[in-house]
């Protein structure tokens, strides 16, 4: 007996946003990425819609403290040069975009300061042609002071700036609007802050178009539910025909997976080898938020970033 077509119609879609600028764009990116423009739920229909979604990979701006020893075997010759660590992340891992994340500019993780910050970035833009994403450290103070001088580093470049919150998202709008870079809008898991976040950036005058959500991010045994929940009902409004929520969505997922004991700890022989444990949580992780419509999904650990690719290769 043959399969039926699936096709339900809705009245919204996703908005496609695009993330990098090529030479003939004013950039320097040897490619670009589109992500969003989806038309129905995931999965919901035998007609392929909107973007696949991608990966990327994670390079901190000075080396972390924290990342357990399988963890930080794959890059320990390149953590403490953010250039390298991004090369190979590209070259050998397949990155599709590189989120630069400055947890060094943090009060309590080595408080850089805007030199550094900008230092970082220009070796970054250099070493690699795929897009950036240029993530703060989530200190408002911190962030309000750097984040400015970080995009000014990357003007032309087209990339992906944030995060903006309720209590922040004056000043990191306003540089992105300035300095022609897309924006990511974060809530805690509420979509009605998530909503509202969205609204107070557009009445500043930046394009719904050119933003990407984000809401946090819980990992496989802690909180994955509650990010399935968000993500979907995200959908749900957009396919609804609700301008201020048709946004694609990224996800924090190798920050949030490693930091399960679950997948970093070493000294629990019942629960198996960590080394294979550690990326089965992160890609497990990721599986399943990409099932409740993530478009950038936010990983680390090459053995899951390769699984999750062969997933989204295989359903797409």
């Amino acid at each position: 007996m043959a399969v039926p077509k699936i096709a339900d119609s809705y009245a919204g879609s996703v908005s496609r946003v695009v993330i990098g600028a090529t030479s003939d764009s004013g950039g320097t990116r040897t490619s670009t990425v589109t992500v969003g423009g989806a038309t129905n739920i995931v999965y919901g229909s035998t007609e392929q819609t909107g973007e696949k979604p991608v990966i990327a990979i994670d390079v901190l701006d000075t080396a972390p403290a924290d990342w357990p020893e399988h963890l930080v075997e794959p890059y320990k010759d390149v953590l403490d040069d953010p250039a390298a660590w991004a090369k190979k992340a590209v070259e050998e891992f397949g990155a599709d975009i590189i989120c630069l994340k400055f947890d060094g500019i943090h009060p309590d993780q080595g408080d850089k300061d805007a030199d550094h910050a900008v230092k970082v970035t220009k070796a970054v833009l250099a070493a690699v042609g795929v897009p950036l994403i240029l993530w703060g450290c989530g200190y408002d103070e911190k962030d309000n002071a750097i984040m400015p001088k970080v995009s000014e580093a990357a003007k032309g470049e087209n990339c992906l700036i944030g995060t903006v919150t309720e209590g922040n998202y004056k000043s990191l709008a306003a540089i992105a609007l300035a300095d022609g870079h897309n924006l990511i809008t974060e809530a805690p898991l509420d979509i009605n802050i998530g909503k509202q976040v969205n609204i107070l950036v557009s009445d500043m005058g930046f394009p719904l178009e050119r933003i990407v959500t984000f809401q946090s991010t819980g990992a496989l045994g802690y909180g994955i539910e509650y990010s399935y929940s968000i993500q979907e009902r995200q959908r749900l409004a957009t396919l609804g025909g609700d301008k201020m929520m048709a946004m694609p969505s990224i996800s924090d997922v190798g920050s949030e997976a490693w930091r399960a004991k679950e997948a970093k700890s070493t000294d629990v022989p019942g629960w198996g080898d960590a080394a294979d444990r550690g990326p089965a949580w992160e890609a497990s992780t990721a599986v399943c938020l990409l099932q409740s419509g993530i478009d950038i999904i936010r990983m680390r650990h090459p053995k899951a970033i390769e699984t999750v690719k062969n997933c989204i290769n295989k359903l797409s």
